[in-house]
C-alpha cells in the first residue's frame, strides 16, 4: 500500500513537471515535497535536481531544455551539490540553473552566526592575554552551542606539498577576516640559522625541523604555546611554506620547527621571512579572530558595527558545487562562497558553462577543472613523488604533473568559465585543464571575461590567478591582479592567452613572473597576444614579465603592451630557450631590458646538466617517455625538437643546452636601456635582434598621459618599423555582456 502511494505521488509530480517542462522553481521558503512550480517551489538544489532526473527517466527533454529558477536568499550546503551524467542536458536542450531576474542568491559551504550571539569577553585569563584596546573590542561566541564542532586542522602546506582544505575561517560582510597574526603588516626576517633542518630537495628524508634565531622579541610571548604556525618563504623567494613551531627557547632566542621545508631554511636575503599566526595574544586589530578549539569559543574583533552585519564561518571541505560527468549544463548568476575547499569543481563533462557567477571566500581554488592528486610517498619530496589521481580535492597536483607531465586530468572539453568574479580564495583563482597533451588533441576549455584577484590567502607560488594545463585551452579578456605572486602558470601545449589585463602581481616574491612556463621543451605552441601587462614586479626582487624558464620552447609573444614593469630581468626572460619569438609588442618605460636570454647550462646550471640530459635525465624522460618527440604526433607537429637530445660532446653537451632560433623583432620600445637585448652566459646565449625601434619620446599614442596606448594612424612607428601591425589596445581586458553589466575602474596610488 505504501509503495503504491509513493508511485502515485511521483507520477503526479511528473505530470506537473511535464506541464511546466521548461521551468522549475526553488525558494528558501519552499518545500521539497512540492512539485517545483512557481506557485509550489521546492526548497533545495537537490530537490530540483531529483525532479529533473525523474522527468528524464520517462520523458525526452523538451526543446530548449529546462531552466531551474532559484529564488533570492542563502542556500547552505552541508554536502556538495553534485551534478553527474544523469543531470546532463543536450545540445538543443541544456539544463540551466540560474537566479530569478535581479535577485541575489548565495550558495554556501558555511553557516551564518547571528550577530546577537556575540558577547563581551569576561574571562579574566583571556582578557589578560589581550591588549587593553583589544580587550575593549573583542567579542566571543560559543560555536559548539550553535552546533559547530568541526573546526578543522591547520596542516603544513606550500611548495611541493599538498593543498589542504582550510580549517574553519571567518567572513564578515563578505570579506575574509585574519586569523590572529604577527606582524599585522609585513614579515619577520629569519635570524641566524643554527641548523637548516633536513633538505628534502636533496633527498634527505630524516624529517628534521630547522633551528634559527628570532629577530623580534615578540616571540618571547609565544613560548610554551601550542599550535603556533609560521608561514613564509624560508629559503627561496618562490618556495612558500607553512610550518608548525615545535618550541621557542627564550634564553637562546631560538625557534625550532617541527618539520623541514623543501629547501631547508636560510637567512640574510630580504625574502627569507615569515609571519606568525594562530596566536590569541596577537588578536590586536580589527578583523582578527581566533578559535579556542577545546571550548569552541570564537574570539573576534569586528572591523565595523556588528549589529545587522553578516558573520559566517566555513564548514564544508568538499566542493560547494561539483559537476562530475554532466554535460550541457549552465550555472549562472550565483554567488558561491564560504567553503573550506573548492568553490566549483568540474570533471569529465563537456559543453558546460559557469557564467556570471561570483566565487569568493573559499579555502582553496575558486573554480577547478580536472582531478587533483593524492601523494602516497610518505615525506616532503620533489624528485621521489608518488601518488594517485583523486576527485574533488587538489592535493599534490603540482607534484603529480611535474612527474607525469602528460597526465590527462579528465577535465572534459568545450567547458567555459565566462564573466565570473573570483576573489579571496586560498589557493589560486581558476584552474583550467582539458585536451590531451600526449595526443595533442585540444580541450577547448576556457576562461573569458573573468575578474580574478586576491587569490593567495593560503597557498602562494604555484597557485596563480589562473593555472592552465593540457592542450588547446584559452584564457582571454580576463583581469588578474592584487597578488604578491604570479598571475598565470602554464603547463601544456597550444594554449592561447589573449586580450588579458594583468597588473599588480609578483609584488613581493622572487624568481617569479606574471606569466610562467618552464622545464619541459615539449610544451610548445603557446601564444601570448594582445595582452596588457603593467605595474608588475618588484625592483628589489628577481622578476620577469614573460618567464620562459629552463628549456622552454615554442612561445610566440605578439602585439602585447608592457607598461611600468618593475621586472629587472626583462619583459621576456629565458634560460636556454628555443623558438621564442617576441614580435610587434609595445614596451613602455621599462626599468630594464626588453628581453634577457641566459645560457644557464654553461653558467650557474652547469652542474645540473647530467640530471637534465643524461640517461635518466628529467628532460630526456619528458621528451621520450611522457611524450615521444620521435613519434607522431610530436614528430609531425614539432619537427624542430627532433635533434633536441642529440649529443654535441660525448656525455657532456647536448643540442638542447644551446639556445636556438630566438627572435626579438619589430618591437616598439619607449625608454629603458639603449640596448634592449641582454645576452648572458657567453656564445650560447642566442637571440636575433631585428628591426626594433627604441625612442625616448611619445611615438604617437592617442593619449600617452592617460594610458591610451592605441597608436594614431600618423604614428611614426609605421614608418620606423615597416610592417608593424596596430595593437588593439582598447580591446584588452574585461568587456560588458549579459552577465557583466559594468566594469569598475580600479585606482592605485602608483597610477
Amino acid at each position: 500500500m505504501k509503495l503504491n502511494i509513493i508511485i502515485t505521488i511521483l507520477y503526479s509530480i511528473c505530470l506537473t513537471i511535464s506541464s511546466y517542462a521548461q521551468d522549475i522553481y526553488i525558494a528558501t521558503d519552499g518545500n521539497n515535497n512540492n512539485s517545483g512550480t512557481k506557485e509550489k517551489p521546492v526548497a533545495s538544489l537537490e530537490a530540483a535536481r531529483d525532479l529533473i532526473r525523474h522527468y528524464k527517466s520517462i520523458n525526452h527533454l523538451p526543446k530548449g531544455g529546462i531552466t531551474v529558477w532559484i529564488g533570492k536568499g542563502q542556500y547552505d550546503q552541508t554536502k556538495p551539490f553534485i551534478l553527474n551524467e544523469n543531470d546532463s542536458g543536450e545540445p538543443d536542450a541544456p539544463i540551466v540553473w540560474r537566479t530569478l531576474p535581479d535577485e541575489k542568491v548565495s550558495v554556501t559551504g558555511g553557516k551564518r552566526i547571528p550577530s546577537n550571539k556575540f558577547k563581551k569577553v569576561t574571562n579574566k585569563a583571556i582578557l589578560k592575554r589581550l591588549s587593553k584596546n583589544a580587550a575593549k573590542n573583542v567579542l566571543q561566541v560559543n560555536l559548539k552551542k550553535l552546533g559547530i564542532y568541526d573546526f578543522g586542522k591547520i596542516k603544513q602546506y606550500g611548495h611541493a606539498l599538498s593543498v589542504t582544505p582550510a580549517p574553519i575561517e571567518v567572513f564578515f560582510n563578505n570579506d575574509a577576516m585574519t586569523l590572529a597574526r604577527y606582524p599585522n603588516e609585513g614579515y619577520i626576517n629569519i635570524g641566524k640559522v643554527i641548523n637548516p633542518g633536513s633538505v628534502p630537495r636533496k633527498r634527505d628524508y630524516s624529517n628534521r625541523g630547522a633551528i634559527f634565531e628570532y629577530t623580534d622579541s615578540r616571540h618571547d610571548k609565544w613560548a610554551g604555546q601550542k599550535d603556533v604556525w609560521f608561514q613564509g618563504s624560508f629559503m627561496w623567494g618562490y618556495a612558500d611554506d607553512n610550518i608548525l613551531v615545535e618550541s621557542i627557547n627564550t634564553k637562546k632566542k631560538q625557534i625550532k620547527l617541527t618539520t623541514p621545508s623543501l629547501y631547508g631554511v636560510g637567512s640574510g636575503r630580504n625574502y627569507q621571512h615569515y609571519v606568525a599566526y594562530n596566536i590569541l595574544d596577537e588578536l590586536d586589530s580589527p578583523g582578527e579572530w581566533y578559535v579556542h578549539k577545546k571550548s569552541g569559543i570564537l574570539y573576534f574583533w569586528p572591523p565595523n558595527n556588528i549589529d545587522d552585519s553578516s558573520i559566517m564561518v566555513s564548514i564544508l571541505e568538499d566542493p560547494i558545487i561539483s559537476l562530475e560527468g554532466a554535460s550541457y549544463v549552465t550555472i549562472r548568476d550565483l554567488t558561491i562562497e564560504v567553503g573550506r575547499g573548492i568553490g566549483v569543481y568540474m570533471e569529465r563533462g563537456s559543453n558546460n558553462l559557469i557564467a556570471g557567477c561570483t566565487v569568493r571566500n573559499v579555502g582553496t581554488s575558486g573554480i577547478f577543472m580536472g582531478q587533483g592528486a593524492k601523494q602516497t610517498f610518505p615525506f616532503i619530496t620533489h624528485d621521489d613523488y608518488e601518488g594517485i589521481p583523486i576527485s574533488r580535492r587538489i592535493g599534490n597536483l603540482q607534484g603529480h604533473i611535474y612527474k607525469y607531465t602528460h597526465w590527462d586530468r579528465k577535465a572534459g572539453s568545450n567547458n567555459g568559465i565566462l564573466s565570473c568574479d573570483i576573489y579571496n580564495t586560498g589557493s589560486g583563482g581558476i584552474y583550467i585543464s582539458g585536451g590531451s597533451k600526449s595526443k595533442l588533441i585540444p580541450g577547448n576549455n576556457y576562461a573569458e571575461n573573468c575578474k580574478v584577484h586576491n587569490y593567495n590567502r593560503r597557498n602562494k607560488f604555484l597557485w596563480s590567478g589562473i593555472n592552465i594545463d593540457g592542450c588547446g585551452n584559452r584564457i582571454s579578456h580576463c583581469e588578474i591582479f592584487d597578488s604578491e605572486w604570479q598571475a598565470i602558470y602554464v603547463h601544456g601545449n597550444e594554449h592561447l592567452f589573449e586580450y588579458n589585463n594583468i597588473h599588480h602581481v609578483t609584488l613581493n616574491s622572487d624568481d617569479t613572473s606574471p606569466w610562467y612556463i618552464g622545464r619541459d621543451p615539449s610544451d610548445r605552441g603557446n601564444i601570448i597576444r594582445y595582452n596588457y601587462l603593467h605595474h608588475c614586479g618588484n625592483p628589489n626582487r628577481m622578476n620577469m614579465g614573460i618567464y620562459c624558464d629552463d628549456s622552454t620552447t615554442g612561445v610566440e609573444i605578439f602585439g602585447n603592451v608592457f607598461y611600468k614593469m618593475d621586472t629587472r630581468h626583462g619583459m621576456l626572460f629565458s634560460n636556454s630557450g628555443w623558438d621564442l619569438k617576441m614580435k610587434n609588442n609595445i614596451i613602455i618605460e621599462p626599468i630594464s631590458y626588453t628581453a634577457e636570454f641566459s645560457a644557464h647550462y654553461y653558467t650557474w646550471g652547469k652542474a645540473g646538466v647530467p640530471k637534465a640530459f643524461g640517461k635518466h635525465g628529467l628532460l630526456r624522460k619528458r621528451l621520450t617517455e611522457n611524450v615521444n618527440i620521435y613519434q607522431i604526433p610530436y614528430s609531425e607537429r614539432y619537427p624542430e625538437l627532433m635533434n633536441y637530445l642529440d649529443l654535441i660532446v660525448d656525455e657532456k653537451e647536448w643540442e638542447g643546452m644551446r639556445a636556438k632560433r630566438n627572435v626579438l623583432s619589430k618591437n616598439l620600445i619607449i625608454g629603458g636601456p639603449k640596448n634592449p637585448l641582454h645576452l648572458v652566459g657567453g656564445e650560447h646565449s642566442q637571440c636575433k635582434y631585428v628591426n626594433n625601434y627604441r625612442t625616448d619620446d611619445d611615438p604617437g599614442f592617442v593619449d600617452y598621459q592617460n594610458e591610451n596606448y592605441n597608436l594614431r594612424p600618423d604614428s611614426e612607428v609605421f614608418t620606423k618599423i615597416p610592417g608593424f601591425q596596430p595593437v588593439p589596445f582598447d580591446k584588452m581586458g574585461l568587456y560588458i555582456d549579459q552577465y557583466r553589466k559594468n566594469i569598475d575602474k580600479i585606482i592605485y596610488k602608483d597610477k
